[in-house]
């Protein structure tokens, strides 16, 4: 299959650190497998250096590996790494890029001496790179500064397809609170659910724009979730990771109050599973929401660790992953979801979608329950803090606007409320004090 370089945002970040750093810092550059890290930044390289030399730790030479070991005298090392590999590098015109670094932590060490150096410019990336397994013997640089890569968002989905007008219409468009007409919304919709079915990943993408086959973006889709089960084996032995995984979509669907680790992996510790879901935040292949127990604007200071939600780093894989035993052909949900007629029990996709683009928008995750009247429960799907401010995000899978529970958080934290927002399938619109916002909005708010 061609590789296709799609536009992304983290290009513009990565020209930033350049431009900022001017050599003081190398750039780490972290994100899931599959993600497109390694392609991304070799375009870069092609084209804002003079010349660049890739080190793929995942496919160099035992000799190339060495040394790093121990670097001795830098003109040394610069002359037998160029022999090795054949580059010719061009002093602060040159970049040199260890892949998946994490498979040689002695170079990642050595990132201190070679940006103190300051010959070269650096770009690292890894996946599960601040797992304490690949790092444990080494001395972690300070001089890195750190993004993280994200799968395609809904914009740079509408890129890959060839529309650069949808989201900038759709920007102006929240801003000024504005609706769009049911016949745009409709439109709308119907493109943000083909990327919730397709996902962000680089493989998939492709895969969808090449064919126009959902049967073929599945396939692709299942390769990628073969490879995380395949990573989650090697890094927990146990295999409690790897049945926390598969155990997601199940885990949302029931529509619980929190993860029900018991009924996955009987008599796991605390301790045990708050270090895997720690290790499994650090794959970047899923998000975790955590109970704010006391919500405020330090939303972090009173989250429990203990109760927490867990969703894919995304929702292509999901879909995929919520109907891992059935045949593409048997995927009621790609019918359900192109066609708009998701009921109220897949519900569960729209909550991963969202979760998905407010982690890419920079947010960390927070949820809020609290007991009601008749054994009930009330919940705020995420919490954004914003100033000194908190906004509550409710979420629904389809135009139904009700929104008891948002209602009932803001008047019981009356005084620590600005915005609040009830994120489903319709038109832009208000409802008193609530804001009801298409979903293909969120990364706005």
């Amino acid at each position: 299959m061609k590789k296709t370089v799609f536009k992304r945002k983290i290009y513009d970040e990565m020209l930033e650190w350049k431009r900022e750093s001017a050599g003081e810092t190398a750039l780490l550059i972290e994100g899931s497998r599959r993600v497109g890290k390694s392609t991304i930044v070799r375009h870069f390289a092609e084209r804002e250096y003079k010349s660049h030399l890739i080190i793929d730790f995942a496919n160099t030479t035992e000799d190339v590996k060495s040394l790093f070991q121990n670097l001795g005298e830098i003109d040394s090392f610069f002359s037998h790494l160029k022999i090795l590999t054949g580059k010719t590098l061009h002093e602060r015109e040159s970049v040199i890029i260890f892949d998946e670094v994490q498979m040689c932590p002695h170079a990642r060490q050595a990132i201190k001496y070679l940006v103190a150096d300051g010959r070269y410019d650096y770009i690292e990336t890894g996946s599960l790179i601040s797992i304490h397994k690949n790092v444990e013997n080494i001395v972690i640089p300070s001089e890195e500064d750190v993004i993280n890569m994200h799968p395609l968002d809904f914009e740079e989905f509408c890129w890959a397809n060839g529309d650069f007008e949808t989201i900038p219409f759709v920007r102006e468009t929240f801003l000024k609170k504005k609706a769009l007409t049911d016949a745009v919304n409709r439109k709308i919709m119907r493109d943000f659910r083909t990327y919730m079915l397709v996902g962000g990943m680089p493989q998939a993408v492709n895969k969808y724009i090449e064919t126009k086959d959902f049967s073929k973006v599945d396939r692709a889709k299942r390769s990628i979730i073969r490879l995380y089960e395949q990573d989650f084996q090697k890094l927990d032995k146990t295999g409690k990771a790897a049945a926390i995984f598969k155990a997601i979509p199940s885990e949302l669907h029931k529509n619980g109050s929190r993860f029900q680790v018991s009924a996955i992996a009987e008599n796991a510790k605390t301790q045990t599973v708050a270090n895997i879901v720690s290790m499994m935040e650090d794959s970047h292949t899923v998000n975790v929401a955590y109970h704010a127990d006391d919500p405020s604007v330090g939303l972090e200071l009173s989250s429990n660790k203990s109760v927490w939600k867990m969703y894919l780093c995304d929702t292509g894989l999901f879909v995929t992953l919520a109907f891992w035993d059935k045949k593409f052909i048997d995927n009621i949900i790609y019918k359900k979801l192109l066609n708009d007629t998701l009921d109220s029990n897949l519900g569960y996709v729209y909550e991963n979608v969202v979760a998905q683009m407010l982690t890419a928008a920079g947010n960390k995750l927070f949820y809020y329950t609290w007991a009601a009247p008749g054994n009930h429960v009330y919940e705020v799907d995420f919490l954004l803090s914003r100033g000194f401010k908190l906004f509550p995000v409710e979420v629904k899978s389809s135009g139904y606007s009700t929104h008891k529970s948002l209602d009932e958080f803001c008047e019981k934290f009356s005084k620590r409320i600005s915005n609040r927002y009830l994120v489903y399938t319709k038109d832009l619109r208000k409802d008193k004090e609530t804001l009801l916002v298409p979903i293909y909005m969120v990364g706005l708010l």
